[in-house]
Order: C-alpha cells, then sequence, then structure tokens
C-alpha cells in the first residue's frame, strides 16, 4: 500500500534537470558557435560537444541530490527551490569548468559558452520545475499522485493536520478518516481496527497526534504500518522537546535522544561567523560612502542632534551589547520603552496602536524628519554593520530586542541561543503587519530550524524588500 508518487515525482525532477541542462547548454553552443561571428578558442563539433556534456551533466545533478532539490521539503515550497536552484547551479558550473581544467580535451568552444550554459541552465531549470509543478497540481485534480492518509489521536493537532491537507488537488493528501477525535467534514472511526477494516481503498500514510495510555494501542498502529508499508508518522505532545537539534546515541545499549535548543552549533557556527565576517566586509566596501553622505546630511539638516543611536539590546546566552543605528528619533525619548516615549508624549494610547501595528504608527511623533527616510529605506540600520564584524549580532538571526522588551516573554531562552541578527526571518514576513507575539513565533522558528540556506533566502528577501522600499517605517 505503499505510495510511490513522490518518488516517480522525483524521478521525473532528475530526468527533467538533466535535459532541461542539456538544452541549456545546447543552446550556448549555438548562440555561440553556431549564431556569433566572432573566431572561437576551438573548433569542436556539435555531436562531440553533446557527447561530452552527456557524462559531465550527471555530476551536476548529483549536486542537485547533496543540496536536496529531489526532497519533498525542499521541492514543495516554491522559494526555497528557487534558492537551491542558483546554489546549484554556480556549484555545477564550478564542476563543468574544473572537468575541462583537468580534462586533456577542451569542451568548451569559447570561454562565453560557460556564461551561457549558466545563465540558461538555471533560466531552463526555473522553467522546467514550474511546468513540472503546474503538472503536478494537474495531475491532482484527476486523483493522480494523491495519498490517502488516515489521521490517529483526539487532540487540536489532528484538527490542524485535517484542515491543513483538506483539498487534496492542492495539498496531494487525502483524509480518509480520523480515528478518536470528531471532526466536522471527516469521516469518524472509534478504533482503530475499526479505521483499517472500514475502509475500502488503499492507506498510505498513518498520522498519529496522540500516545495512548494503554502501550499496546499505540504499539497496534505501529505494528500496522510496518507490516503493510504504510508511512508512518507521529506528533509529540510536548512539541518543545522535538524542535532544534536532535541527536539519537547509544547509551548502555539504549537509545538516547540529544536534544538542542538549535542546529545552529558546532561547525554550523564557525560557518555563519565566517560568512558575517566576510560577507559584511564586501558590503562595507559600498556602504561606507553611502554612510559619510548621511552623516554629512544629518549634520547640516539636524545640527543638535546626535548622529548615532546606541542601546543596550540583547543577543546569545542574554549577553549585553550596544547596537549603533543612526538617529532617527528624537534624543530626548532615548533609553525609553515605546510605553514610555508615548507615556512622555500624554499619549500612552498610542501605545497600544504602536504594538498592534507591528511596532509603527502612521506619522510616529518620536521620529525626525531625517529619521522618516532613513527608516523608510533601511539606512538607519548600517551601522550595525560594525556591530556584525564586532561578534555582537549576525546578519541574519531574531531582532536584537531590549532587556525590556523581551523579559517577559516566556520563551525567550530560546530566542536567546543564538545571536540576534542585523535582519531576520519576522522582517521578511511583513513585520508591519504581524503582532509582536508572532514576530517572536518566527523568531524562534528561525532558532529552531536553522540551516545556511534559511540565511541565505533571508538576505535574498531583504535585499528585495529594502530595493521595494518596504523597509520599516
Amino acid at each position: 500500500m505503499k505510495s510511490n508518487a513522490s518518488l516517480v515525482y522525483a524521478l521525473f525532477l532528475i530526468v527533467g534537470d538533466f535535459l532541461a541542462l542539456l538544452a541549456a547548454f545546447s543552446a550556448a553552443y549555438i548562440l555561440r558557435v553556431k549564431l556569433d561571428p566572432r573566431p572561437l578558442l576551438e573548433q569542436i563539433p556539435a555531436l562531440e560537444y553533446v557527447r561530452v556534456f552527456l557524462y559531465v551533466l550527471p555530476l551536476w545533478i548529483l549536486i542537485h541530490a547533496f543540496i536536496g532539490l529531489y526532497n519533498p521539503n525542499v521541492y514543495e515550497k516554491r522559494f526555497s527551490e528557487v534558492g537551491r536552484l542558483l546554489v546549484g547551479s554556480f556549484i555545477g558550473i564550478l564542476v563543468v569548468i574544473g572537468y575541462d581544467f583537468v580534462s586533456s580535451d577542451e569542451i568548451f568552444p569559447a570561454r562565453l559558452v560557460p556564461v551561457y550554459g549558466l545563465l540558461l541552465g538555471f533560466s531552463f531549470l526555473f522553467l522546467f520545475r514550474s511546468i513540472a509543478r503546474i503538472i503536478r497540481r494537474m495531475l491532482f485534480r484527476f486523483g493522480i499522485g494523491i495519498s490517502n492518509v488516515l489521521l490517529v489521536g483526539d487532540t487540536k493537532a489532528s484538527e490542524k493536520f485535517a484542515r491543513a491537507i483538506s483539498d487534496p488537488k492542492r495539498s496531494g493528501q487525502r483524509v480518509v478518516g480520523v480515528v478518536g477525535g470528531k471532526i466536522e467534514g471527516f469521516h469518524h472511526f472509534p478504533s482503530f481496527s475499526k479505521a483499517v477494516a472500514e475502509i475500502s481503498i488503499p492507506l498510505h500514510g498513518i498520522i498519529q497526534t496522540e500516545l495512548y495510555k494503554e502501550q499496546e494501542r499505540s504499539n497496534e498502529i505501529l505494528r500496522y504500518a510496518q507490516e503493510n508499508h504504510v508511512s508512518y508518522r507521529f506528533v509529540p505532545g510536548n512539541a518543545d522537546l522535538f524542535v532544534g537539534n536532535i541527536d539519537v546515541e547509544l547509551f548502555a545499549e539504549l537509545p538516547v535522544i540529544a536534544v538542542h535548543q538549535t542546529p545552529l552549533v558546532g561547525w554550523g557556527r564557525v560557518v555563519k561567523r565566517l560568512f558575517d565576517v566576510g560577507a559584511t566586509s564586501i558590503i562595507l566596501i559600498v556602504a561606507l560612502p553611502v554612510m559619510a553622505i548621511i552623516i554629512l546630511l544629518m549634520k547640516l539638516l539636524a545640527p543638535r542632534e546626535k548622529v548615532f543611536f546606541r542601546q543596550t539590546r540583547l543577543t546569545r546566552f542574554n549577553e549585553k551589547f550596544l547596537v549603533f543605528k543612526f538617529r532617527s528619533q528624537y534624543q530626548k525619548y532615548d533609553g525609553t520603552t515605546p510605553e514610555e516615549a508615548f507615556a512622555l508624549l500624554g499619549k500612552p494610547e498610542l501605545a497600544l496602536e504602536y504594538r498592534a501595528n507591528g511596532d509603527q504608527i502612521a506619522n510616529d511623533p518620536r521620529i525626525t524628519p531625517v529619521g522618516k527616510f532613513l527608516r523608510a529605506t533601511s539606512l538607519d540600520e548600517l551601522p550595525q554593520l560594525f556591530n556584525v564584524l564586532k561578534g555582537d549580532l549576525s546578519l541574519v538571526g531574531p531582532r536584537a530586542l531590549i532587556p525590556q522588551e523581551l523579559a517577559a516573554y516566556e520563551k525567550r531562552h530560546a530566542i536567546l541561543s543564538v545571536k540576534s541578527g542585523l535582519t531576520g526571518l519576522a522582517q521578511v514576513s511583513g513585520r508591519r503587519d504581524i503582532s509582536f507575539e508572532e514576530r517572536r513565533k518566527l523568531d524562534i522558528y528561525y532558532v529552531q530550524n536553522w540551516t545556511f540556506w534559511m540565511d541565505i533566502m533571508i538576505l535574498l528577501r531583504t535585499v528585495r524588500i529594502v530595493l521595494g522600499a518596504k523597509g520599516a517605517k
């Protein structure tokens, strides 16, 4: 009863990626060799060129597999898939160029061929993956490739799963019933044995959200899944135990689960820090002239106000540090929380509006005229690049908050298990449209699910938002 839909789709992606890359390098050959009249470095016949790439491109496909492009956790998420396609394309072209370097025979008739190949390769891969996604959705509409899932457990998690995958045409999954809990719109079964006896269509997956007190009842479900080759997933009651980085070790011949607050440990921290230093150094080369112009303008337009704003914030392990920003609010409000500042203004009701609107209000009276421009363009954040170089901040991480703001938050220990960031998941997920509580949930999600690829995606989205003039206001 095992569903092969994911395997078939992954194989389809492998074949499609290979053909897309072959088409891209064939087009690159035509563009440079057949349509460009300039002389060539090497006269390489078309058939010989294609033959070489039939041998080389499988290495590119292996790179795609290594970075997870055939994993449902990646290709189900459009933005993540595109980001990894971009990374895979750069690594892939480096492998092809490396092959050309060590090979005794030239494989490129001209230097522009690998450049064309990279650009066309990514474009063709993106186009193919888009078409594949559309085809898959169309097949779902005809009931092809849909997995039948049984939910077990009378919990809120069962209802959440049921609602999330309720439309098979979009999710590719069909809830065939719920054991224990009664959820409106779904067939209810009083027991697991009753469910498997009455369900007449093939069962592909079981999601259990409740661990029964009677161990035999839970064993029955797991045993059925194993004997009938049905995928089995379990949702723990205490979800906090199974987030972050999980290691399974043997101790006294017993499996022991070690749970870390974040996957950002060991070499992950080293790589992240090296990336922070390298990327920040490059950014500062461009940013320093811009910062000099901003300082000059601030001195001319607001000579009585200090250029820089400094404030104590929290970062990893509850450590305090001084954050540097271009001043965007009047000096008299330094060292105050929004609640305290609005109280000084005699308008404490604005604090509620400020928090409800995602830490922003129209025509904030605390903000200077120059500060409005700096916040709108996010240029006020530029001095924090020095905090990144110093090691107080990372380029990506939870937002650095003042101690008073974070003190009352129950899960602050999770947020403070990594360095705070110049940008983060909350900032690129609509920081002006979500509440303080929702932003902290996004911070916790980042901490518990960190990957280097997530950092890259957040940085790319940050650039897009800033260039689109969607900075904080």
